[in-house]
């Protein structure tokens, strides 16, 4: 089995050396799918991730969350089952760039596998803190992969083929070791699929006034269960949580959009765009302007994109 798992592994790096134009996260022919490339190895920053499942094919990435270390690589796929920001260190290796796939996993298509499978088994955490991990990649899994791959060389085969291969990922990750972080992501009852909610709540609506208490008001929660449950999930308190969303998306309008960084600020729900560029310069290690022109600078003219703020 060892010998198939390499042996798709270095078909998968020959098609995505062939499909990736740039570096960075950059979109394929099939829509929530994109292709992942780093020429040279970036030292741990910000990023910000959708849900989503990230297979490597060469190199490394280690997310940092916390005092959490999740290593994805070859051997590992990362699983993500709520919108999070947090850390991330991209190496490259001496064999070539570092390559892989992200494919965006959606609720809807989580429920309609979940209502098909079999009973939940009784061994996972059906309340497990994480919505997210890092997971042995199988063969089931690495096969899937590869045909994901081969048919992004042609959008007459992503269009055809591609969702039922994406379907298959999602219901392999679901089958994983790992399955229950996605299962959250379609729970009803439980303290983390109370979280996941209020996840997603602050992701879509990150602009509006916020209210912690209201918040754990309304997904049902004590506000000290809320802070002390959200923090075991994210790494972060909800007004941190809150922050770092709103500075991405302001990264994003700044970067992809030539939007200034007062109206950016005023976009994202902040009231002082001096507060603003403070708390970007502390978050990205540079003004709005000079990470502007540092990211313009890295990935050319091409639009970083939205799943994942950087490589």
């Amino acid at each position: 089995m060892n010998g198939q798992l390499e042996a798709n592994r270095q078909r998968m790096v020959a098609l995505l050396d062939q499909l990736t134009t740039g570096d960075g996260l950059r979109p394929s022919c099939l829509d929530g799918v994109s292709f992942g490339r780093a020429t040279r190895s970036h030292p741990r920053s910000p990023v910000l991730y959708e849900p989503s499942i990230y297979i490597v094919a060469r190199g490394r990435k280690i997310g940092f969350i916390g005092d959490r270390r999740l290593t994805y690589d070859a051997n590992n796929y990362l699983v993500l089952a709520a919108p999070l920001p947090f850390e991330c260190q991209t190496e490259a290796g001496p064999d070539g760039p570092m390559l892989g796939l992200s494919v965006r996993v959606v609720s809807s298509l989580v429920s309609d596998l979940v209502s098909r499978m079999p009973p939940q088994r009784p061994d996972i955490p059906v309340d497990a803190p994480a919505c997210v991990e890092a997971t042995p990649l199988e063969l089931g899994m690495s096969n899937a992969a590869l045909r994901l791959a081969e048919c992004l060389a042609s959008p007459v085969d992503a269009d055809i083929l591609g969702p039922g291969v994406v379907r298959e990922i999602v219901y392999r990750a679901l089958c994983g070791p790992q399955g229950h972080v996605l299962l959250a992501m379609v729970g009803r009852q439980g303290q983390t699929a109370q979280i996941n909610t209020a996840l997603r709540w602050m992701h879509a609506r990150y602009a509006e006034p916020f209210s912690v208490s209201q918040l754990a008001d309304e997904v049902g929660m004590s506000v000290s269960a809320f802070h002390h449950r959200f923090k075991a999930a994210t790494a972060n308190s909800p007004v941190q949580y809150l922050k770092s969303v709103r500075l991405h998306k302001a990264r994003d309008l700044i970067v992809n959009h030539g939007t200034g960084a007062a109206q950016a600020a005023l976009s994202v729900g902040y009231e002082s765009a001096s507060q603003f560029s403070r708390e970007f310069k502390r978050f990205f290690g540079a003004s709005p302007s000079d990470e502007a022109r540092r990211l313009r600078a890295l990935f050319g003219s091409q639009r970083m994109s939205s799943h994942e703020s950087t490589v």
